[in-house]
Order: structure tokens, then sequence, then C-alpha cells
């Protein structure tokens, strides 16, 4: 993998982290349009570059994340999280991350559920809440539903969002506890994987993950802003068409060959 290569590899994470069409997939997705081979060293790349996006979380919302209300609130969601994912990491890394197969599915399926979902409750009026009024039983839940997008193509944001928007947390709420759940979330998988593989890469491979890192998260810093701006008067239904397309396009490729 070339400087080029790692640039490009930032950018979609960068720009595809927050979003709900899964960051995993399109990074997984480009690596083979690039003809990059699959290797524990690559999947540790993918895997820590998204913190450098998270990082951006961190920044724009720095203020905020410091307050017992969010620091509660991200603890309790984070426990399933977790969990879920200390128990199934080998599985994920060894042989979920890179089958095509389940991300192409993955795409599709969510894509489907939140067209579904925007065409019943996308117009619903709401209420303005604020973090601290999360349940726990609220907060459980959101992280349950985080611990689904173990399985690349899912959309660690997307299935927080669709199932916060499922018990009526309002729209911008909900976005923004997204990305604040992210950080707990990808520190503690990134420490899990450095931890487990830290060893084995080597001090060029670590210079990758330092650009991909970098250029992950000035693409995020800007996409967050955006996107932000972008929902407080639209739908999410754009992106599960997306999906929806996106992931046919792949099953088909992969049919073909």
């Amino acid at each position: 993998m070339n400087i080029i290569h790692t640039i490009i590899l930032g950018i979609v994470e960068g720009l595809t982290e927050f979003l709900p069409v899964s960051s995993t997939a399109h990074i997984d997705l480009v690596r083979s349009l690039l003809s990059i081979p699959t290797s524990d060293f690559i999947k540790s790349f993918e895997i820590i570059i998204q913190l450098g996006a998270i990082m951006a979380v961190v920044v724009l919302y720095f203020k905020k994340l410091f307050t017992w209300s969010t620091i509660r609130a991200l603890v309790i969601s984070f426990i399933p999280t977790g969990v879920i994912g200390f128990v199934l990491y080998k599985i994920v890394k060894h042989y979920l991350l890179g089958n095509t197969f389940i991300i192409a599915s993955a795409l599709l399926l969510g894509g489907i559920i939140i067209v579904l979902f925007e065409k019943r409750y996308g117009d619903s009026s709401e209420e303005e809440r604020g973090i601290e009024t999360l349940t726990n039983k609220e907060l459980l839940l959101l992280g349950t539903a985080q611990a689904l997008a173990v399985v690349p193509g899912v959309s660690r944001s997307g299935a927080v969002i669709i199932s916060g928007r499922a018990i009526k947390i309002p729209r911008k709420l909900i976005t923004e506890f997204s990305f604040m759940l992210a950080i707990p979330t990808m520190l503690a998988a990134t420490l899990y994987d450095v931890y487990k593989s830290g060893l084995s890469i080597t001090t060029s491979q670590w210079g990758s993950i330092g650009l991909g890192f970098i250029v992950s998260f000035i693409v995020a810093y800007f996409v967050i802003k955006m996107f932000l701006n972008y929902i407080r008067s639209h739908s999410f239904g754009v992106f599960g068409w997306y999906r929806i397309a996106l992931g046919i396009i792949v099953l088909f490729y992969l049919f073909l060959n």
C-alpha cells in the first residue's frame, strides 16, 4: 500500500464514518478497487484510522463531552457495545472484515430498513430534548443497536440513529449522540487491536496508519458540520437509496464473477 492508497482510504473513512452508509464497507470496497490485498495489517489499518475521524468529534464537541450528563450517557451506552465487541472480536477480524458478500448484503438490507423507516416516521413531529433526558433503558438500547455494526456494512451511526428515531429521540439529538458514542467505541476497538496486533506492525506501516489517521480527521471535521446542516431539513432516505443501489451493484458484480 503506497502513500496515494493511504490518502484515498483516509478520505473515504472521513467522508463515510458519520453518515449512515458504513465506513468499513466503503473502505473495504475501495481497497478492493485499488487491488490492495487483504492482510492483518490492512484490517488493523481500517480499524485504527477510524479513530482519526472520531477525534474530529472530540474537537467539535469538546465542551459538551465533559459534562456529567454526557459522560453518564456514553458509559451506559458503551456497556453492551463493549461486551459484544470484545466477545466477537476474533470472528469479526478474521471472518467478517473483507467478506464482500456480507458487506453488500448488509448495505442492501440496511438501505431497505432506512427507506421504509423514513417513509413511515420521517415526517413525524418531535420535541426538543437534551442528552440529559436519555433514560438508562434508551441508552442501553442504543448501545446494543450500535453493537450490530460489528457486521461490516451495517453502519454504526446508522444503527444508532434509526434505533433512536424508532424510540422517538429527536433527529438532531440522536445524530449528535451517535457522533459522541463513537468516541469510547472506536477508542476501545483501537486500543484492543493495537494490544493484539501492535507488535506485528512495522515502523513504515505505523507511518501509513498515522497518515490515514490525519487525513480521516481533517475530512471528518468538515463532514460532521455539513451533515448536521443537512439533517435539519432533509430525511435520511437518500442514504437508504444509496445503500440499496451500492449493495445491488456489488452483489451483481459478485454474481458475474
